[in-house]
């Protein structure tokens, strides 16, 4: 759904927020991201991201934060970011407002973010471009004006 919105990745800077094995990170790389910066609480799947990383080649465009999505430090603001929180009442519209809180998403750029079917999530100022149902799913596309 980004794809055929964007066009190309090329060059966009990309945060995989509850990262998890860096999937949805590693698949904007691949598609020509410049950078891409995960954030995952738990430490084994922090290292393997890190192996992932290595064996692919990109160790040098990577950044692998510990702790928490909903916790952000402030950072230099990214085109691309992929949300992917527990399936718990609210949890969009909670990352939602830390990736706004932390001026992480920058101008012009896009937020996808996954939870339950049942759950909406709050746009926090940002303008819903889409969003779709996929089973159990729900996935919001958020533009930064």
């Amino acid at each position: 759904m980004l794809a055929s919105r964007i066009g190309s990745f090329e060059g966009l800077r990309a945060a995989d927020l509850y990262a998890g094995s860096g999937a949805l990170g590693f698949e904007a790389l691949s598609r020509g991201a410049a950078h891409a910066t995960f954030v995952e609480t738990d430490g084994p799947a922090r290292a393997a991201i890190k192996a992932t990383a290595a064996k692919l080649g990109v160790a040098e465009r990577i950044r692998i934060l510990g702790g928490s999505a909903l916790a952000l430090p402030r950072s230099e603001p990214v085109e691309l970011v992929f949300a992917d929180p527990p399936y718990t009442p609210g949890s969009g519209s909670r990352i939602v407002k830390a990736v706004s809180d932390a001026e992480w998403l920058a101008a012009g750029g896009w937020m996808s973010v996954e939870t339950d079917r049942r759950d909406a999530v709050d746009a926090a100022g940002y303008e819903v471009e889409v969003e779709r149902e996929m089973g159990r799913a729900r996935i919001t596309l958020l533009r930064r004006p």
